[in-house]
């Protein structure tokens, strides 16, 4: 894992974080459950889209919601454990 993870580097992790904050954009229900849980209007949700902090934000709600998580992997055909090499690699407490 430690090889994959080196190669999974926080600029691949923003990409998937990216990923997942669209599909989360396009479920109604999943981007209201990510704002309340995040405390951002979408206004604000805007403005940080691209940020780290984000990044970090989206990949820690959806690897706590299950249904979200599958659905998203799913929809990208990736497996789950990609996202949680995304989050590794944006480093911080998982």
């Amino acid at each position: 894992m430690a090889l994959m993870s080196a190669f999974f580097g926080p600029e691949n992790g923003e990409i998937l974080a990216l990923q997942g904050l669209a599909w989360l954009a396009g479920d109604s229900q999943g981007l209201q459950a990510f704002l309340n849980h995040s405390g951002l209007e979408p206004a604000d949700l805007r403005q940080a889209a691209g940020s780290p902090e984000m990044a970090v934000a989206v990949l820690d709600f959806l690897l706590g919601h299950e249904e979200l998580l599958r659905g998203f992997c799913q929809s990208a055909d990736i497996a789950p454990k990609y996202l949680h090499l995304a989050r590794a690699s944006l480093g911080g407490a998982i």
